[in-house]
């Protein structure tokens, strides 16, 4: 049906609203003489009754109706650049990204382009590669509040084609708003860095319900596939904590594992849309450096969280992760220190303990430190906090529920891998 414009003039709009407002013509009489629906019945209702005598139907384009030669230009350059990408057989992109070239126009030009004009360029220009049909799987949301679970993963991946190495992303996801709480990249994946994940969440958020991770090793002692590292033939699977593990149970946090890849869904599509974007931009800009990239993958993470409509809930992240703060359908808990405790280092941190020599002194690694408040034979718990920054490592250390001593060494001069 034509637009109410091109099929009445302003009088006769005005009289079929007067009609209504009048009581002549019911609801649907009107709304069929107009031919409009319930939605914009109302709101050519309530602009008649602002002002009856400059009401108008006329239709006013916001937007010219052509794209300047300009945009085109720029378009069919974007459009190329992705073309070479795909082409490019050491950069893992094989499909054509339009929501990128739209958000490159924007950012790069200040040009404001709408997706389906890209494609239609694109598939004019030969720009087209027809994606295969997705497999369903369950879109479901499961939770019903923010906090309820965590899905923690890392993400191994050449993040551009001009770096010699692989880097690692570590991210946390809400599972109910689905906003990326926590997403960082990092040079080499350890336990510290999984730990300084948990930190960021729980002093930004609070103490979520329960975390969903996969069954790496950092995560979760497995019988037969981690024994010979921790030296103990007779443990069974989940006898031992990691460190990771020790951090969530200290602040009384559940954690859930997945049993097979494909569990894990719901957090590997926004790896994907990250991983698609990061590289995507430091391919086009010939990035080499780690900074650099770890520049993009943040912007990108704010790009997910707080301009993407997701495609499961329908609405942008940190909007539906508001909201539900707001109505109070929050399984956070606020984070206080607990005791005997005193800084948040004592709680995100590597721990180890150690027994106390004839000579008041301790080992770590090659290295000996002096316990002056303990006593020979008893045993002490040592607090690691490493800075990556300084390449230096805070050892806090603990007897009897008493903060005894804090000494900073160089992180060279202990393993702290095999803690």
């Amino acid at each position: 049906m034509l637009q109410v414009h091109k099929r009445l003039d302003d009088e006769q709009a005005r009289l079929i609203l007067k009609q209504y407002d009048d009581n002549v013509l019911v609801f649907n009489a009107a709304s069929a003489q107009l031919g409009v629906k319930r939605r914009r019945f109302f709101q050519l209702l309530k602009l008649y009754r602002k002002n009856p005598n400059t009401f108008t139907v006329s239709y006013k384009r916001n937007a010219p109706a052509r794209i300047t030669a300009e945009a085109e230009a720029s378009i069919q350059d974007e459009l190329l650049k992705e073309q070479q990408l795909i082409a490019d057989k050491n950069i893992p992109i094989k499909f054509y990204n339009y929501s990128a070239v739209r958000d490159t126009l924007l950012e790069n030009h200040g040009l404001r382009v709408s997706v389906p004009t890209i494609i239609a360029r694109a598939k004019q220009g030969g720009f087209y590669i027809p994606r295969p049909e997705k497999k369903a799987h369950d879109h479901e949301v499961t939770t019903n509040y923010v906090g309820e679970l965590i899905q923690h993963d890392s993400s191994n991946h050449r993040w551009t084609p001009y770096a010699s190495e692989n880097w690692y992303a570590l991210t946390s996801l809400d599972d109910y708003s689905r906003l990326i709480l926590y997403g960082d990249l990092f040079p080499r994946e350890s336990s510290w860095t999984h730990i300084c994940g948990l930190e960021s969440v729980f002093l930004t958020y609070g103490c979520p319900l329960k975390y969903y991770v996969d069954q790496h090793s950092i995560f979760r002692y497995v019988k037969n596939r981690d024994e010979q590292r921790h030296m103990g033939f007779t443990k069974f699977t989940d006898d031992i904590d990691p460190q990771w593990k020790q951090v969530l149970k200290e602040c009384n946090v559940g954690v859930a594992y997945a049993l097979s890849p494909q569990a894990k869904g719901k957090i590997e599509r926004p790896y994907r849309w990250l991983q698609d974007r990061t590289v995507r931009r430091s391919a086009k800009g010939r990035v080499t450096e780690y900074q650099q990239v770890r520049k993009i993958f943040l912007s990108e993470v704010e790009r997910y969280n707080t301009g993407q409509v997701h495609s499961t809930t329908g609405e942008i992240p940190i909007v539906r992760f508001q909201r539900a703060i707001k109505e109070g359908k929050t399984m956070f808990r606020p984070f206080t220190v607990p005791k005997p405790f005193e800084s948040t280092k004592d709680i995100f941190c590597l721990r180890t303990k150690r027994i106390v020599n004839h000579y008041r002194k301790i080992s770590l690694k090659n290295l000996w430190l002096d316990v002056p408040k303990a006593r020979s034979g008893e045993e002490v718990e040592l607090k690691l906090v490493p800075n990556l920054e300084s390449n230096t490592v805070e050892v806090r250390i603990w007897h009897r529920d008493l903060l005894i001593s804090i000494q900073t060494i160089k992180a060279s001069d202990i393993n702290l891998v095999h803690l």
